[in-house]
């Protein structure tokens, strides 16, 4: 019995230590395929905006080291006058200009999307660093435009682009925020889904919203899948509960973390605080 012992000890222990030495080299070097998985992009499928709208504009913005970020702003329906904007960034697995336009809630406001490096016909390499500086490059594009009502632009970003958002939010003067299946930070999910990871060593995009919250003032819309098993609503929650700003937050029940957007309220929810915060 003793010899079975030990040799049970013997192989625990070497479960226990080949486990990390496999595990832990394979998430530091895959993250980014794992964090930022592009979307199978087909242009017979993907650009189907021009057809759908005639006020769909095709956009390039060449950034500060040279890569080409793509993707089509569709203008208001209003006849004239400057135009309210809403930047949106995409979840990570999504192009940015699936975005399901809702005509009735965003009809008087023009629609920014633009894909993330490595998506669609985006170049470069997504990573955080570089999604954030890509966010403010957009903005700053937007406020030359003549045709774009500076004093309200508005952020929207989804699960992944949450944290893209609520960065924008910190680097640049917003109208207010829309953040859908938002989360406290990636380092605390990716912690929760994996217990026994030292995500915080190994991980260097770790998006972390939290940190910057009480430093945000600006008015947020919280929208939260109440079924959502990929970013448990509590994320969300202590996000809108670290807000420095006036926050509305939503938990919508029956919908989980892909399926929020085909809420019957979503969007009613969206166009109302729209109206309370940008006068739209």
């Amino acid at each position: 019995m003793r010899k079975i012992l030990n040799s049970l000890v013997r192989i625990a222990i070497g479960v226990g230590i080949g486990i990390p030495l496999v595990l832990f080299p394979y998430f530091y070097f895959a993250q980014e395929s794992l964090l930022f998985p592009a979307p199978f992009y087909d242009p017979a499928q993907n650009d189907l905006l021009p057809a759908l709208y005639s006020n769909a504009e095709e956009i390039r913005v060449t950034a500060s080291d040279g890569v080409v970020l793509h993707g089509w702003l569709v203008k208001s329906g209003k006849a004239d006058g400057k135009m309210p904007m809403l930047i949106y960034f995409s979840g990570n697995s999504e192009l940015a200009d699936d975005f399901p336009i809702q005509q009735a809630a965003l009809k008087d406001w023009g629609i920014l999307m633009i894909n993330y490096r490595g998506y669609g016909k985006s170049e470069g390499k997504p990573s955080e660093q570089a999604l954030v500086a890509d966010a403010v490059l957009l903005y700053d594009t937007l406020t030359k435009r003549t045709d774009v009502d500076t004093t309200r632009i508005v952020a929207m970003g989804r699960s992944l682009g949450s944290g893209v958002a609520v960065k924008l939010a910190h680097e640049r003067p917003l109208r207010a925020v829309i953040l859908a299946t938002p989360y406290d930070s990636i380092r605390a999910v990716a912690q929760d889904m994996l217990p026994y990871i030292p995500v915080s060593i190994i991980l260097k995009h770790p998006f972390d919203s939290l940190a910057l919250a009480p430093k945000i003032n600006t008015p947020m819309l919280c929208l939260i899948a109440g079924d959502d098993t990929l970013i448990p609503p509590p994320h969300g929650k202590r996000l809108a509960k670290a807000w420095g700003g006036p926050t509305d937050v939503q938990i919508l029940p029956g919908v989980d973390h892909d399926t929020i957007y085909g809420h019957p309220h979503l969007w009613r929810l969206v166009r109302d605080f729209l109206h309370r915060t940008a006068g739209s």
